[in-house]
């Protein structure tokens, strides 16, 4: 396949967390105007780190109408030396305990960690909205992957082993229902969202949707960060495992100006099973994603009800 003129490794680098400002404006950047750093990243560990095993901490930190926000941290076997902080989203019903309540787990892009969903795409408020408008309830939580690709890696990291087998658990302990569960991932988010989904880890899981996925069909220049050799990248080919998505409820959005498009529109055109979503006007950029995510959530409400 043709490369897009961007080239792969410049692709790569349009992860979420390289938006900002100019992201968020009202119409998207110019082509080839750099894009801002996430604003307001923390260079020093998250507040309330733990040691030992990741046991909550939550503190609440902002309240929409009908609405919790809450964060944490915890120390991670997968991330040595390294404090994972999450993000959590929940309804507020009266009367409803949060274990009757499904949770859907984000998986951020590139050079961003589990605030952006927050911060940067508000999903607090698309969430109030969603259920304003009369959509089953469910928690949103979002956690640190650093740039490993949410995978095993070489030096040690595994940040896929990280979700399954500590922050699901935290989530089961906050009391949420992990039988319950939808993914949600934003370019290498998106990528490590159809993986996780495509290997069957989570026997609780529900649906998947992916926004701007960076999937690619072959290894190749520019995947060296994201895959340790050509035997990684095999082993971690979404496009191989495509038809183990054919039962699972799925959608996959793309912005029709992303440089991504072609590898997304290859992805999906052999995708086995209906998939909802598509490609619409936009760009690798959060005014894009702000535009899909309240049908997103519906798609994901439907699932979970």
């Amino acid at each position: 396949m043709e490369e897009p003129l961007l080239g792969r490794r410049r692709m790569l680098e349009l992860g979420a967390g390289l938006l900002g400002a100019a992201a968020i404006a009202a119409c998207a950047p110019p082509a080839g105007q750099p894009e801002a750093a996430l604003s307001g990243r923390q260079t020093g560990p998250p507040n309330g780190v733990l040691t030992g095993q990741p046991t909550p901490a939550t503190v609440p930190v902002s309240t929409a109408p009908g609405v919790d926000v809450r964060k944490g941290s915890f120390v991670s076997a997968f991330r040595p030396d390294t404090a994972t902080g999450w993000s959590l989203a929940a309804p507020v019903i009266a009367g409803a305990g949060q274990q009757e309540m499904p949770v859907v787990v984000f998986l951020h892009g590139t050079g961003s960690d589990n605030r952006f969903l927050f911060e940067d795409l508000g999903i607090q408020a698309i969430l109030q909205r969603y259920l304003a408008d009369g959509g089953t309830p469910f928690a949103i939580a979002s956690v640190d992957g650093g740039d490993g690709w949410w995978h095993a890696r070489a030096d040690g990291t595994d940040t896929q082993s990280m979700l399954v087998a500590e922050f699901v658990p935290l989530l089961a302990g906050l009391g949420f229902d992990t039988g319950q569960l939808g993914l949600l991932g934003l370019s290498m988010g998106g990528f490590g969202v159809l993986l996780l989904a495509s290997q069957g880890k989570l026997p609780g899981l529900k649906a998947v949707a992916a926004m701007s996925p960076a999937v690619f069909s072959e290894y190749g220049d520019g995947l060296e960060d994201a895959f340790d050799s050509p035997e990684d990248f095999q082993a971690n080919d979404v496009f191989a495992l495509r038809p183990q998505l054919e039962t699972l409820p799925k959608r996959i959005d793309c912005g029709t100006e992303d440089a991504l498009l072609p590898y997304v529109q290859e992805y999906v055109s052999r995708l086995p099973g209906h998939v909802e979503g598509g490609f619409q006007p936009g760009g690798h950029e959060s005014v894009y994603w702000r535009l899909i995510l309240p049908s997103i959530l519906s798609f994901l409400g439907r699932q979970l009800a």
